[in-house]
């Protein structure tokens, strides 16, 4: 995890990253020794945040812009060409719209960090985002928070019809032996787990949270024989699989469930499928490398939008394609489970600043 250097605060660090292309010296070692004219006004004219929200495409940006009044927009070269700003508010809440896709999301997160217009020393990152929803963990318009990031694209494929005939899936990890051995994560971004602390205190804060709901979603829950499906919208805490392949089905799901469990010795629950998770919690993890933020101060939400596989009697196809009612709700339900959390950290931020406060 990200802490404070011994000799050099992370927001002083980030003033010296963001002038190291112009300036002819580095950061001072020396604690004591007095920030060269230059470095002080490049700190000075930084924006201090207090909370970042992460999107990833315009209906889950646009819940967030009214309420919060995120009026002042920032340009940041890097970003994506369809959401080119940074819009923050007078409290120090900004939002981030980075582009969908691992591609998308990483480059935007790492042209953010590393642009210098910001200081994210003590910054709490909230990415928020709608997903698919496993219909045996929860349902349409609930609100989950994770505390274990999967990527589920990082694997090897053999087409089912080649695969070996024991076999249940034809995805494995990279390098291992079939697709029940754990691979042995060369690339150092299958799994990612977020900070317990933040988690409990997110999920407590949001736990009776109104959620929204409507006739067409309540409708087409009712056409799944699980009880958690037809349920209504809920807080929970389960785990996210992240990849590229916009998957569907119920064999994909189930492959989903066990590659969850399998990378996590069991210790992840997977309920949403989405893209983007893993590719931004790394490009964070390299601006904490640099010193610049805090890992500890992560946060995922994710709140579902659809089923990632058919009811009774209905193709996978035609499930991919259906209209459930879930997409709005889940939208709305970006703000409604997500501003308890940036509201308690803007709204008593001294105790906030330090760390996740105790109860």
């Amino acid at each position: 995890m990200a802490v404070s250097s011994p000799v050099i605060s992370l927001s002083s660090r980030a003033a010296c990253i963001a002038l190291a292309a112009s300036a002819l010296f580095g950061c001072a070692s020396d604690a004591n020794r007095s920030a060269p004219p230059s470095a002080t006004q490049g700190a000075q004219q930084q924006v201090a945040v207090k909370v970042l929200i992460i999107s990833m495409f315009k209906p889950e940006a646009q819940v967030w812009l009214e309420p919060l009044k995120l009026n002042r927009e920032i340009k940041v070269p890097g970003l994506s060409a369809d959401d080119p700003a940074v819009r923050c508010n007078a409290d120090s809440v900004c939002q981030v719209t980075t582009g969908m896709g691992h591609t998308n999301a990483a480059a935007s997160i790492a042209a953010l960090v590393f642009s210098g217009k910001f200081d994210l020393s003590k910054t709490y990152f909230l990415v928020a985002g709608i997903a698919g929803v496993d219909p045996n963990v929860s349902t349409i318009g609930s609100a989950t928070w994770a505390r274990y990031l999967v990527d589920f694209g990082i694997a090897h494929e053999i087409d089912a019809r080649e695969m070996p005939s024991t076999w249940r899936s034809g995805y494995f990890g990279i390098g291992a032996k079939d697709p029940d051995s754990k691979p042995k994560f060369e690339y150092r971004t299958e799994v990612f787990r977020l900070d317990e602390k933040l988690l409990q205190k997110a999920l407590k804060l949001s736990a009776n949270a109104p959620l929204a709901d409507n006739d067409k979603a309540r409708a087409y829950r009712a056409r799944y024989p699980q009880p958690t499906a037809k349920a209504r919208p809920s807080v929970l805490q389960c785990d996210t699989a992240a990849g590229d392949t916009y998957w569907h089905g119920k064999y994909l799901g189930e492959t989903a469930t066990r590659w969850v469990s399998l990378v996590t010795d069991g210790q992840g629950k997977y309920c949403t499928t989405q893209q983007e998770d893993n590719a931004t919690y790394e490009a964070l993890k390299r601006g904490a490398s640099a010193g610049l933020l805090d890992l500890r101060r992560v946060a995922v939400l994710r709140t579902a939008s659809n089923f990632d596989r058919p009811h009774p009697g209905q193709t996978a196809y035609a499930s991919l394609s259906a209209e459930s009612g879930g997409f709005p709700i889940s939208t709305a339900n970006l703000l409604i489970a997500g501003r308890p959390l940036v509201d308690a950290i803007v709204g008593n931020w001294p105790a906030w600043s330090a760390g996740v406060p105790a109860d």
